[in-house]
This record gives structure tokens, C-alpha cells and sequence, in this order.
């Protein structure tokens, strides 16, 4: 390994100019290099902003792997965060349930509409047609004279 220059996002620079630049040039490569250093991926986990639940097992992991053995954890201090992480886990797993749902509303509002006359509004151009055909997932389609829009360009629903 090399240790005559430091490799920095603007270029390599050796050790003797580095004591010369000035603290906002300082500043500036560090933050550079922050910045760089944030997009990396380490062990395949992208960093985020948001702590999840194996993050928060391994702060109680932590906490407890390094607590005071003359002061220990008390018991309703380990119940609380138990508790807190059982939240947690289930407000997630709700959040998946909800999202799950909503695709499923979607789909079935688009696939309602088949067979009918709708009114189209398009960048500001409208239109009628017969739904012809409907996707699924989380944002479908219907398709009106050939053309497949989102379900939230039908303005009417008719007979």
C-alpha cells in the first residue's frame, strides 16, 4: 500500500500537500469525501436514514452485551424496549398488510370498470371510450381506444 498520497474524489494528492492546504480547502476535500464515502455500499447494505428492526435488536444487543455488571439493566428498563421492538415489528408487518390491501383495491376498482364508458382527461384533452382491458398491481391501467392511463385520468364512469 502506497502511503505517499491519498486517494480523494477530486484526484491523488501527496502527504506534504495536504499539511499545506488551507482549513476551508480542508474542509471541503473531507466533505468530499463524506459524500463519496456515503453512496458506497458496505457488505452489500446501502445506508439509510431509517432504523428497522434488526437495527434496533442490535442496540439492545449492544446495550446489554456492554451494560455495567455492577448496575445492570433493570427488568422493567428490558421490558419497556421488548415491548417497544414488538411494536415496532407489528406496525411493520401492518404496513405490509395495508400496502398489500391497497394494491388489491386498486386492481379491483380498474377491473370494475371493464366493459364500461368512461371519460378520459389527458393533458387536457378529453375523451370517451369502452375499457377495453385492466391491469393489476399497485398503479393499473385501463386501456381506452388502444391506449392504456392510469386510473386516475378517468374523470366519468358510465353505463
Amino acid at each position: 500500500m502506497d502511503m505517499t498520497g491519498i486517494n480523494s474524489v477530486e484526484g491523488t494528492k501527496s502527504l506534504s500537500d495536504l499539511a499545506m492546504m488551507s482549513p476551508e480547502e480542508k474542509a471541503k476535500n473531507q466533505m468530499a469525501v463524506d459524500f463519496y464515502n456515503k453512496t458506497l455500499n458496505v457488505n452489500g447494505r446501502k445506508p439509510s436514514q431509517e432504523l428497522g428492526k434488526d437495527d434496533f435488536l442490535k442496540l439492545l444487543m449492544a446495550q446489554m452485551t456492554n451494560q455495567d455488571p455492577t448496575s445492570p439493566m433493570e427488568n422493567t428498563e428490558f421490558i419497556a424496549q421488548m415491548a417497544q421492538f414488538s411494536s415496532l415489528e407489528q406496525m411493520s408487518n401492518m404496513n405490509q398488510s395495508f400496502q398489500k390491501l391497497q394494491a388489491l383495491v386498486n386492481s379491483s376498482e380498474a377491473q370494475s370498470v371493464l366493459g364500461r364508458t368512461v371519460q378520459i382527461e389527458d393533458n387536457g384533452a378529453v375523451s370517451t371510450g369502452v375499457v377495453d382491458a385492466a391491469t393489476r398491481g399497485e398503479n393499473p391501467q385501463v386501456q381506452v381506444n388502444g391506449v392504456f392511463y392510469n386510473m386516475d385520468r378517468i374523470k366519468a364512469v358510465y353505463n
